[in-house]
């Protein structure tokens, strides 16, 4: 097999959760580009069913699913519908997050974050990593984020509005060993488990950020969308076959630091 093959996705079944959002429909995107059936999920049933039409259009394999990563049951019955159709899941991709904290101080954001974030991702990784042992084959990716690997620099918002409360420091943090922990309880299954963590992408974000942010990164600027598809993609493939329980930075050189 050439190399350029083990890149492939075809025959693959997937789910990316929050598949609607900033970094998610791109991970949808490259994930059906390379090949595979993508299931895009999220709270909003309107929304991801508009964003798997659109896929469809384009003659990718997208469909679309509803759950609520708050809900215990509502994640069985995510796992339930895609095996129902599909007979398998391959791919895991754990790209949802709740931002419901507005400030450093803001417990009852907190609170509800929590449920989704840090119960409702290990719900997640739970109950289709027990469908992935009956298979004896599997593979979940987990989006965490630069901001788990290193401290915030508060500067870098300084006379904006932006900010940065303390769960999502507090979650991506402890998704990236999170991650090392199920590649040690999976593997003797034949499940890989791994994360990315991406850097700042460009949303508009105001421009006094954007240049501190652009003088702090290596590569001197944020993230385009589509440059978190190689990422997953490899990842997800065979290409990484013999890589689990790594933390891959994606944030042009912002930790490198």
């Amino acid at each position: 097999m050439k190399v350029l093959d083990t890149f492939r996705l075809d025959g693959q079944v997937a789910l990316v959760t929050g598949g609607a959002g900033l970094y998610g429909r791109y991970i949808v995107e490259g994930l059906a580009e390379a090949g595979a059936t993508v299931y895009t999920a999220g709270r909003d049933e309107d929304r991801y069913a508009f964003q798997a039409e659109e896929c469809q259009q384009k003659g990718l394999k997208v469909l679309a699913a509803q759950y609520d990563q708050g809900s215990i049951t509502n994640i069985e019955a995510l796992l339930a519908k895609i095996v129902g159709e599909q007979g398998k899941i391959d791919l895991l991709v754990n790209n949802a997050v709740l931002r419901s904290m507005k400030a450093w101080d803001d417990f009852e954001g907190l609170e509800a974050s929590l449920e989704v974030n840090a119960k409702g991702i290990i719900a997640m990784i739970n109950i289709f990593g027990k469908q992935m042992m009956k298979q004896q084959s599997g593979n979940i990716i987990n989006i965490a984020s630069m901001q788990g690997m290193v401290g915030p620099d508060f500067a870098l918002y300084k006379g904006t509005d932006m900010d940065v409360p303390t769960d999502y420091f507090f979650q991506k943090a402890g998704l990236i060993n999170v991650t090392r922990y199920y590649a040690a309880r999976f593997a003797p299954y034949g499940i890989r488990v791994n994360a990315i963590s991406p850097g700042g992408i460009q949303a508009g974000q105001p421009e006094l950020f954007q240049a501190r942010y652009n003088e702090r990164t290596y590569l001197g600027r944020l993230a385009h969308g589509e440059e978190i598809k190689g990422a997953v993609v490899f990842l997800a493939s065979r290409a990484s076959s013999y890589i689990t329980g790594v933390n891959l930075p994606v944030d042009g050189g912002y930790t490198a630091h």
